[in-house]
């Protein structure tokens, strides 16, 4: 191998070139100017350079340690530019080599329709970096990381991009420079293989050994779409590797159309059977998911100085109230939203998975279509940013005639940084008043109050809570929000106590906190590991009730599911039930509740694995997953019966 440096004139025209384009990006995301002139050095030093290579072994091996380093290299340059340094430092080793892996087969597949291993570095290099390219605007523009689902909205994407400012930090223009240098590098390498068959078979052989070790390696591992959490927990590749992994979901056993048609004609009645309540007017519907709202007593008893819900707790007219199952603990607060709505559940889906950034369709039936369906106005109202978990996105698909996102709310009425409760109750209030006199109203609010983390003190936030005995500072933060957020719950329903039209209000917590692990220890004795099925669900189980300022019977409910309470929600406002809402009432006679982590037996009297199910309850959880397939993922022969969506389009 000969290396030599080689001045020509050529090389200071192309060095002109690159200083320019250099120092646009100069003047657009200033660096210091030592960067600048380092990069025109090294860059008009490898465009010097003469490099041949003649005997055929160090050929093969240059060719080894180009695709090898070079997807090393690649990998590496993906995480500096998506994540700051604190954030770099978290991913771990063994996810980083599955992502340098996840690179190597991209280079491999390359390979096999190039020859050229200079070509391969430069396509696939350009490729890998142009993609993460895409996913630092996407999440610059929205705050979540861009996944493998995200491709079906990729024109509605498009369509808004000139709303958005284009901007690079420093970190891009690194990654932009050094990628130059790069190509320039390599296109200085003429490595090629005439014969293509073997070279075809070797990469071919060494990139599917590669995808079986990832497989092997990220089973059980989920993918992340919170944030940066995919980019710093798996690394952004690998992240996006699972994402396609779980798009794929096979047909449950036992699935057949005969099945789904024998279903629809055993629930194609009205649904007036499964209604006790004789309203004479449609209730106005209220749904209040409560952020983190919990009641930590069924992990285990402690002490607090005061009662933490004294007004929560004296409710007990007019109410059905107990506890539910969630399908998450401590975030992806959608999931719940999306099983209280639909009536579907997370036990049928992957480990980790956010179905409003994975899974939802252009026709997802729920209580919001159901309802329009009959006349009523659907609302949804958060008060935080809309793009948070593509909400913007999926509201308007689920078939709400209006939205309301942080700027619609008084953005002064903080507890600690998030909107308070009250500011959101009074917004409903105000919803309410100003509906039209025949107007069916139903609002969907999720808050924001008590968004983790605990940790943090707040000059606006006078805590009011706290432990007796051992006392953990995230715990007592946390208890004062459930304190506060009660003081706004008495205002809701006494407001609603006062007038005179039929309403009711659904409330709910979306999950539990995640608290310290010594708290959790307090209660439990083992904290959050080495859990029975009893104890882990115990984690999940949040409160609810279904109030009405009208009459109905007060009822007492050990344990339900979130996919249950649109269901009993429709039943005590005197809503014949759809197709989809008789089979899971139904179905809750036998399985009183069913998360993403398995299901209450009743005739074991315990939790249980959904695989361990037998008999008449097998026969239900099979059903239900076979529903729910046809709804999500059969669309070419989805179930009228079942799910119409929106009739009225």
């Amino acid at each position: 191998m000969k290396i030599r440096l080689k001045f020509e004139k050529t090389n200071l025209i192309r060095l002109i070139v690159a200083m320019i384009f250099a120092a646009v990006l100069y003047y657009k995301v200033t660096f210091p100017i030592y960067v600048l002139a380092g990069f025109g050095a090294c860059y008009f030093l490898i465009k010097s350079l003469e490099i041949e290579i003649n005997n055929k072994w160090l050929k093969l091996a240059l060719n080894v340690v180009l695709l090898g380093g070079s997807s090393a290299m690649t990998a590496y340059m993906v995480q500096y530019l998506l994540l700051d340094a604190e954030l770099r430092a978290r991913i771990m080793d063994n996810k980083m080599f599955l992502n340098v892996l996840c690179c190597l087969v991209i280079y491999l597949a390359v390979q096999v329709f190039t020859k050229n291993v200079g070509l391969t570095c430069i396509i696939s290099h350009m490729a890998l970096m142009i993609f993460a390219g895409i996913n630092y605007f996407v999440y610059l523009f929205r705050g979540n990381e861009f996944i493998f689902s995200d491709l079906r909205s990729i024109s509605t994407g498009l369509s808004v991009a000139g709303n958005y400012e284009f901007v690079l930090d420093d970190r891009a223009v690194y990654v932009v420079l050094l990628s130059v240098l790069y190509v320039a590098f390599v296109r200085k390498i003429h490595v090629k293989f005439e014969k293509r068959l073997w070279m075809a078979v070797v990469c071919i052989s060494i990139a599917v050994f590669c995808c079986a070790y990832i497989e092997t390696e990220t089973e059980g591992t989920v993918t992340e779409t919170w944030e940066q959490k995919g980019s710093y927990r798996n690394g952004y590749i690998l992240n996006y590797v699972l994402s396609i992994r779980d798009c794929f979901i096979a047909e449950p056993d036992g699935y057949s159309e005969e099945v789904v048609t024998e279903l629809e004609n055993q629930y194609s009645g009205d649904g007036e059977s499964y209604v006790n309540q004789n309203i004479e007017k449609k209730p106005t519907i209220i749904v209040v998911m409560s952020e983190s709202y919990a009641d930590l007593s069924v992990v285990g008893d402690f002490l607090t100085n005061e009662q933490v819900t004294p007004y929560y707790d004296s409710l007990q007219d007019n109410i059905m109230k107990g506890h539910a199952l969630s399908s998450v603990f401590g975030a992806k607060t959608p999931n719940s939203e999306w099983e209280f709505m639909t009536g579907n559940s997370m036990a049928f889906l992957p480990s980790g998975s956010v179905v409003y950034q994975q899974y939802i369709s252009d026709t997802p039936t729920s209580i919001v279509s159901n309802l329009k369906n009959i006349g009523y106005t659907c609302v949804a109202m958060h008060p935080y940013y809309e793009t948070g978990w593509s909400r913007n996105a999926v509201y308007p698909t689920m078939g709400f005639d209006e939205t309301h996102f942080i700027d619609d709310f008084d953005q002064t009425k903080l507890l600690r940084k998030y909107i308070t409760d009250q500011e959101l109750y009074e917004s409903i209030v105000e919803r309410y008043e100003s509906k039209k006199s025949n107007e069916d109203l139903f609002i969907m609010s999720i808050s924001m109050q008590n968004h983790g983390g605990y940790t943090e003190k707040y000059p606006n936030f006078n805590e009011q809570i706290r432990t007796l005995g051992a006392s953990y500072s995230d715990a007592n933060q946390y208890l004062s929000l459930l304190h506060e957020s009660d003081k706004a719950l008495e205002y809701l329903i006494s407001y609603f106590q006062s007038v005179d039209d039929p309403v009711e209000i659904v409330f709910f917590g979306d999950h539990q906190p995640s608290l310290n692990t010594n708290f959790y220890k307090g209660l439990n004795g083992k904290g959050l590991s080495g859990l029975t099925e009893d104890e882990l669900e115990n984690l999940y189980t949040v409160p609810f009730f279904i109030w009405t300022n009208y009459e109905t019977e007060t009822e007492e409910v050990p344990i339900t599911s979130l996919n249950y309470l649109s269901t009993m929600a429709l039943e005590r406002a005197g809503i014949a039930l759809p197709s989809y809402n008789q089979f899971l009432a139904d179905m809750q006679q036998t399985i009183p509740a069913i998360n993403s982590r398995g299901y209450y037996s009743v005739s074991s009297g315990c939790f249980k694995h959904l695989e361990e199910a037998v008999g008449e309850e097998a026969e239900w959880i099979d059903r239900y997953q076979i529903l729910q397939y046809n709804n999500m993922f059969d669309k070419k022969k989805q179930s009228k019966v079942f799910f119409p969506y929106l009739q009225n389009q």
